[in-house]
């Protein structure tokens, strides 16, 4: 299966020291989804001119997109799952992350799960992110599992190549745990697009008026 890892940080400088440890996490959960012979892409916000004024991938005519952002809409279709990595930011997700995720529409991302993987320099590993985080990606249409993985002091677990510094075997089974959630939603959804009615359920891909009651 194919899954992309956002990476929720397009911060490049010192401080924060070290720079981008968004970037080691985003390595460590590529090793565990390749080590399960799956096809994995990390996704850099620093790769994706999104530029001044926010305009959506949707919102471009037919072929007047940025080519790059029209590549990623169609990896987003292509891919099975994703992987969210996300630092904290006021008790929040990654700015970075969401304007990302904002210029494309819930049907690229529909019937397919996601995984929440947070981290921060300090204790608490980005857990409260995760909060609403799960929000946002549900109405995204890549329902969240329930397991996620809060890593904290990142930079004291992981080196720049995102190893772990000690106690590696309990790591990867902490995350792997996640990883093995996203892994049987994303067989479980691939089948039902393959074979069910996705139809049924009626996608919104026209204007918010679908959403609303009779």
């Amino acid at each position: 299966m194919k899954f992309l890892i956002f990476l929720g940080s397009a911060r490049d400088s010192t401080p924060p020291r070290p720079a981008r440890l968004g970037q080691r996490v985003s390595m460590m959960c590529h090793r565990l989804i390749a080590d399960r012979a799956h096809d994995a892409q990390i996704i850099d916000p620093l790769d994706y001119n999104m530029g001044g004024v926010f305009k959506p991938h949707f919102a471009y005519a037919e072929g007047r997109a940025p080519q790059t952002l029209s590549d990623l809409a169609e990896a987003i279709l292509a891919a099975d799952g994703y992987v969210m990595v996300s630092p904290e930011y006021n008790h929040s997700m990654s700015p970075a992350l969401a304007h990302l995720l904002n210029h494309f529409g819930a049907s690229r991302f529909a019937w397919k799960p996601s995984a929440i993987v947070t981290y921060s320099a300090g204790q608490w590993g980005g857990a409260r992110a995760a909060i609403g985080m799960r929000g946002f990606l549900s109405e995204l249409g890549c329902l969240p599992v329930s397991a996620m993985s809060h890593l904290p002091k990142a930079q004291e677990i992981l080196d720049n190549e995102g190893a772990w510094n000690s106690d590696s075997v309990k790591w990867d089974g902490y995350v792997g745990r996640t990883f093995h959630q996203l892994e049987w939603w994303a067989e479980a959804a691939q089948r039902q697009r393959l074979e069910g009615d996705t139809a049924a359920t009626g996608a919104f891909n026209r204007d918010p008026s679908q959403r609303n009651a009779p």
